[in-house]
């Protein structure tokens, strides 16, 4: 099948030769978090769109960048360029939104500080611990349901922006995280590690650290196939590929089995991943 052939905006807004987006019989639009765009520095260019590939011709304009959160994807201040080709003068009838997004949201929810009240923690206090059962323990089930509900409102406006113009009820197709294990390997540059800071700052033990962060990411995904269970149209599409990479270990401090570093895989990591994305497009 062929490989999805990916453009930057400047390529497509370039003012003599803009890409060829109508040679292709698909035309994606693509947004989201450094799963879509770099997780190293110097920077590395493997993503999930390596080898990510659909049984007809297709191209993907990419306006991902590291660190993006949901809630910045529909920012007008921020994410102009985007929403000027989504549902702006720049705009046309594309195939579906690809969306890489709310790990992110994830890990910065989890890094809120301790004395903060449970109710705006993912995280428990130690206090808290006799409350749950195994890793269980460790969570706050009412910053998880203030969590739940920030999600759920953050995708609902990014479908609004969709219904504002030539996009209306385009499919929108997202995507589970792997298990991502804490551990002190970042992407270089003082970026990173993600996780491991914060359940270090609630004082879990770190034998602890692989199942916590396990049963997050599980929760995130429950979450995000919630979320497009509930769209009205149907037109939201989870590819879960959680469970495909091999884990990682909470000693490893540099590249290691199917991970480049705490919380981004190597490229043939993405590739594992990118394979289960083909099937989920050509059936929508």
């Amino acid at each position: 099948m062929p490989v999805i052939t990916v453009f930057t905006p400047d390529e497509v807004e370039h003012a003599d030769r803009p890409a060829p987006l109508s040679d292709f019989d698909r035309q994606f639009i693509a947004q989201g978090d450094s799963w879509f765009s770099m997780g190293a520095l110097p920077l590395q260019s493997s993503n999930l769109f390596d080898g990510m590939s659909t049984r007809t011709a297709a191209c993907a304009v990419n306006f991902a960048s590291p660190g993006a959160v949901l809630r910045r994807m529909t920012d007008a201040v921020r994410e102009r360029r985007f929403l000027r080709h989504l549902n702006g003068p720049l705009s046309r009838r594309w195939s579906a939104l690809l969306l890489s997004g709310g790990g992110n949201d994830l890990i910065e929810a989890a890094a809120v500080d301790p004395a903060q009240p449970a109710a705006l923690r993912l995280l428990a206090t130690r206090a808290e611990w006799g409350q749950g059962i195994a890793e269980d323990r460790y969570l706050s089930n009412a910053g998880w349901q203030t969590f739940s509900l920030h999600l759920e409102s953050v995708v609902r406006q990014l479908l609004r922006e969709r219904d504002t113009g030539l996009n209306r009820g385009i499919p929108v197709v997202l995507h589970t995280y792997d298990l991502a294990v804490p551990r002190p390997s970042g992407a270089g540059f003082g970026r990173g590690p993600w996780l491991q800071p914060s359940l270090v700052k609630y004082g879990i033990p770190q034998d602890a650290w692989a199942a916590v962060s396990a049963l997050m990411l599980r929760r995130l995904k429950t979450l995000l196939l919630q979320i497009a269970a509930t769209v009205p149209d149907g037109s939201m599409h989870v590819v879960d590929t959680q469970g495909t990479l091999a884990p990682a270990r909470v000693t490893d401090t540099g590249a290691t089995a199917d991970w480049l570093n705490e919380i981004h895989p190597t490229t043939a990591g993405y590739r594992k991943l990118s394979a289960h994305w083909g099937p989920v497009l050509d059936r929508i």
